[in-house]
């Protein structure tokens, strides 16, 4: 399984190229989780495969984690976390610092305006492809959304 990503990111630098990896991400809501004693918020992504797309295809997905680590708080806004299967668009993910780094927050926003915001200690985020890549037929288009 030659050309699997895992990125972290511990500034808002790194964040961002995990952001332009993980752009138009697909994810079941089910598929967010918050581990409070663990401080952990982790979701299970199908990624598209930016690094390997041109223009006219082969279009390409693969299963990813994105996890976020010294996690404080979570806050969803019109983001339906009782429906489970749901899905969600991932648009970007951003980094706000605190005025006393190096806590801030990480905001993940979604296609429709929804919005997961968490308060962290410290910026500590991975994103890991976890298996073979799979065909997919469209390639995520922005201008005609």
């Amino acid at each position: 399984m030659s050309g699997m990503l895992k990125l972290m990111a511990e500034d808002a630098a790194d964040l961002d190229i995990i952001a332009a990896a993980a752009q138009d991400a697909l994810l079941r809501v089910g598929d967010m989780s918050y581990d409070k004693k663990a401080r952990r918020f982790a979701a299970l992504l199908n990624r598209f495969r930016w690094e390997q797309a041109g223009e006219k295809g082969p279009f390409e997905r693969v299963r990813s984690a994105l996890s976020f680590e010294s996690v404080l708080s979570v806050k969803a806004r019109r983001v339906r976390m009782d429906a489970p299967d749901a899905v969600a668009s991932l648009l970007s993910i951003g980094f706000t610092p605190d005025a006393e780094p190096p806590g801030g927050e990480v905001r993940l926003l979604f296609a429709g305006g929804g919005e997961i915001a968490l308060r962290v200690e410290c910026l500590d985020a991975l994103l890991m492809d976890m298996g073979a890549a799979w065909r997919t037929p469209r390639r995520p288009d922005h201008e005609k959304a």
